[in-house]
């Protein structure tokens, strides 16, 4: 008893459930994707998936299409969020705070539930479900999750520099392209990595919003899975897991970029 109460007296004995979830439920199934991914059906080293990738012209070319979507509904969250978090910045912080929480607010809901509201919508407005459906419905999903980061950044905001450059005779565009939107690039990295990532991955999203007629990666994950095709369902996933860390690496390396100098 002695040596229990010792032992969780100390700090990074607090630690230990956290270190059992990561291992449990991140580490564990990294693992087991990676082992799925290079082992063949008789459960020995191969390539094949792999290769079954790259020799199968559905997957791939179903794995750029996912990559065009993602890049399309992160730039339109972008052109979008950005100058709407600008305007939230600028608003007294009650009112600010009070239109924040109405985007927030949808995102309490669970993310099927709103999609079939926005399948309701269409609907009820006649318009088919189909490609545009999808950008709409990924746009509408992942809109906030780009305007939070960039609004709390620029909040955060020290307003004597943009004092100070419009003290030194800059022009309000010369404040915004020299100051505000430098300063600001760490929320924007922020913001299209947390559009881009889930995007890239999502399913439910794509079968609901096109009837099943348009598939994305994540939908042919999930068919191999669920047919039983664990070795090349592990492929695909490791694959996208790739990409997915490529892609935040380049960001990473921009976010430092933009902290060093900002103001140049």
């Amino acid at each position: 008893m002695r040596n229990l109460v010792k032992f969780f007296s100390r700090r990074r004995s607090w630690s230990l459930p956290y270190v059992l979830f990561m291992a449990v439920f991140i580490v564990v199934p990294l693992v087991l994707i990676m082992l799925y991914a290079f082992q063949s059906k008789d459960g020995g080293f191969s390539l094949e998936n792999f290769e079954r990738f790259v020799n199968q012209p559905e997957a791939a070319n179903t794995f750029i299409y996912s990559i065009g979507i993602a890049l399309i509904t992160t730039i339109i969250c972008l052109v979008l969020g950005y100058p709407a978090a600008y305007i939230l910045s600028r608003l007294k912080p009650s009112t600010a705070t009070l239109v924040v929480m109405l985007f927030i607010l949808p995102m309490w809901i669970n993310v099927l539930v709103r999609t079939l509201a926005t399948v309701a919508l269409f609907d009820f407005l006649s318009l088919p479900l189909g490609e545009g459906a999808l950008i709409f419905g990924m746009v509408y999903n992942f809109l906030p999750f780009m305007i939070y980061p960039i609004y709390n950044v620029l909040q955060k905001m020290d307003h004597s520099l943009i004092e100070a450059a419009e003290d030194l005779g800059a022009t309000p565009r010369q404040v915004f392209t020299r100051v505000v939107f430098p300063l600001s690039m760490p929320g924007i990295v922020s913001g299209i990595m947390m559009v881009f990532m889930p995007t890239i991955s999502t399913f439910a999203i794509a079968e609901l919003l096109t009837m099943n007629n348009i598939k994305l990666f994540g939908t042919t994950i999930q068919e191999n899975i669920n047919n039983g095709m664990w070795h090349y369902g592990a492929a695909l996933s490791l694959i996208m897991l790739i990409i997915i860390g490529i892609t935040s690496l380049f960001t990473d390396s921009s976010e430092e970029g933009a902290n060093e100098g900002g103001l140049l």
